[in-house]
């Protein structure tokens, strides 16, 4: 069978953590370090917006992968690949070009990371039996989980610490990327010694460019000719609206100073409140979502978590009216409101397990991933833009804060979380009959 006997404990936790530190790296770090230097909202939730394209978009190049070279020489290789960009970004942080080089710079990270997600979970279910999958599924999740914590919560206090100590922004942040480039660097030497050479793991034989093409196409028909297409992409799209309109402007508004309107934390306190808090927040809130749902279903469960995903969003409303509140409350909001959006996220990813089921399941769920990624992109780069025109234009004796004023639009935001979901609630009925039948 080609399996290795070498124990998957030597190699899974550091592969997943490989996998989950560079998407915080460049879809996190990046919208509090440009603002404290400087550049607009608009321009932060623009451009980080974009660099996370790579990741919704990875079905278009995975098969390729299968057809050049061996999995393990790919994950080997983006590991290394990372290693050098994120010492691109430490290098150029200091410069007066900053903003376009390190943007730059991310975009090929973010490349290099989303290819390096195919390879190595393609290596681990080549590596594996399905028992030793299923046995090792928790912890891939769990190490996948650590470095979302690493990443958010632990760097963006390493960040806050250097800066206390009186290091500029800009030297602060380098020196935490020359931090991530010792353990990437650390992280690919330990794979090329810990990574199981397997038998089984070569370029696939007799698949052409032109067969992956063709195949691709035909998936493509097969999925918009699914029923109920029209309301699932509505869905997929849609669903996280307010929290696709949440999700950069947070972080500057937690960075932004009191007097123009922000809460004014440092990065100790955004690197513990949101970064470790808020993500443990919204792990806990996925694993109860799966639990809820695997004992009730989603047709039971399907309004009640769109209401927790999309209403506790006021809570950003209420902090931009009292600023000055307590530490301790603060974190207690913020972890309340990603509880809610990690118990409400769980209706999506359910939603998307059963549209995509048929022909074609694993390409199909794909392409749903793709839409649903792209309901967080696309609403979330003009975040910064509608804020702006806010700040600029405001609205009369509402408000003199445009961060208030911008949250209970997001609020407004919500109206399309439930439109949604009326419109999929009818075909719930056909897919858990499907789901039953099979």
């Amino acid at each position: 069978m080609g399996k290795t006997t070498a124990s998957p404990w030597k190699w899974i936790p550091s592969l997943y953590i490989a996998e989950g530190i560079p998407y915080c790296a460049v879809n996190t770090l990046p919208v509090l370090f440009y603002c404290e230097m400087g550049v607009s909202a608009a321009e932060i939730t623009a451009w980080t917006g974009l660099l996370s394209l790579p990741w919704m978009i990875r079905p278009l190049w995975s098969p390729f992968i299968d057809i050049f070279s061996t999995k393990r020489r790919w994950t080997l290789a983006m590991q290394l690949f990372m290693t050098v960009t994120m010492l691109a970004v430490a290098l150029l942080l200091p410069t007066g070009f900053f903003f376009a080089s390190t943007l730059s710079v991310f975009a090929c990270m973010a490349f290099f990371s989303a290819t390096h997600d195919i390879a190595a979970d393609g290596f681990y279910m080549l590596a594996l039996s399905e028992k030793e999958q299923a046995d090792f599924v928790g912890i891939r999740s769990t190490f996948y989980k650590v470095a979302t914590v690493l990443g958010q919560g632990g760097l963006t206090l390493l960040a806050g610490w250097l800066e206390s100590n009186g290091m500029r922004p800009s030297g602060a942040w380098a020196a935490v990327f020359y931090c991530l480039t010792a353990i990437f660097f650390a992280i690919w030497l330990y794979h090329t010694w810990a990574l199981p050479r397997l038998d089984r793991d070569h370029a696939a034989p007799g698949r052409t460019p032109s067969d992956i093409v063709r195949n691709f196409g035909m998936t493509f028909v097969t999925f918009f000719s699914k029923p109920h297409i029209t309301a699932a992409l509505a869905f997929m799209l849609l669903y996280r609206l307010p929290e696709a309109m949440c999700t950069k402007m947070v972080a500057i508004f937690m960075k932004t100073p009191q007097a123009d309107g922000g809460l004014g934390l440092t990065l100790t306190e955004i690197g513990f409140a949101n970064g470790t808090v808020g993500v443990v927040a919204l792990l806990a809130g996925g694993v109860l979502g799966g639990i809820a749902i695997g004992h009730g279903g989603l047709r039971r469960w399907l309004w009640p978590m769109a209401a927790s995903l999309a209403l506790p969003c006021v809570v950003y409303c209420l902090l931009a009216i009292s600023p000055d509140i307590d530490f301790t409350l603060l974190c207690t909001a913020i972890g309340f409101e990603q509880f809610g959006y990690g118990f409400g996220l769980t209706a999506l990813m359910m939603y998307m397990i059963y549209f995509a089921q048929g022909e074609s399941e694993t390409s199909h769920y794909a392409f749903c991933i793709a839409f649903s990624m792209a309901g967080i992109m696309l609403p979330g780069m003009g975040a910064g833009w509608i804020f702006e025109r806010i700040a600029d234009e405001g609205i009369t004796g509402f408000s003199d804060n445009p961060f208030e004023i911008y949250f209970w639009f997001v609020m407004a935001c919500c109206i399309a979380t439930f439109a949604v979901c009326r419109l999929v609630a009818p075909s719930l009925r056909d897919m858990s009959r499907t789901n039953r039948e099979a």
